[in-house]
């Protein structure tokens, strides 16, 4: 049987952590489909839109040779992404781990069969961390989450 797994992520400024949660993931499954969060669902989770298009960020991660296929997530319960894409196990970063999130997640894949991997996050570096880094170098305060969210921030 071949085993699926399935790491979801904005892959905003793409960096080391997204190489490495997805190089982990690879190796512990015979089949990886990695889920990129389209623009609209992180305006919607995060309350900012990404730097870089879904489009863009779908054919970085698609360029990965232990990527074997791509899938965007267009809505916001990984259940429903479950049923379409059907995978086995899925991956997130450890910094999932013992949250709320991360209860409710292993909580609704255990109804499925699914199994919940979590992997070391990577804390030195972030799309958080470089988007700040951006805004500091290009002289530009931080839109309040807020703004963004009714589309000023863009």
């Amino acid at each position: 049987m071949t085993l699926i797994g399935y790491a979801p992520g904005a892959y905003d400024l793409f960096h080391i952590g997204h190489l490495n949660i997805l190089r982990h993931a690879a190796e512990h499954c015979d089949r990886l489909i990695a889920g990129v969060v389209s623009d609209e669902m992180l305006l919607r989770t995060k309350g900012r839109l990404p730097v870089v298009p879904l489009a863009e960020r779908m054919e970085i991660v698609r360029s990965l040779r232990f990527v074997d296929d791509v899938h965007a997530e267009v809505v916001p319960d990984k259940l429903d992404t479950w049923r379409e894409v059907r995978f086995d196990v899925i991956f997130k970063g450890d910094d999932w781990r013992g949250t709320a999130k991360g209860a409710t997640l292993e909580r609704d894949f255990a109804r499925v069969g699914v199994e919940v991997r979590y992997f070391p996050y990577t804390m030195h570096t972030s799309s958080t961390v470089l988007r700040r880094a951006l805004d500091l170098l290009e002289g530009v305060a931080p839109a309040p989450a807020a703004a963004v969210r009714r589309g000023a921030g863009r």
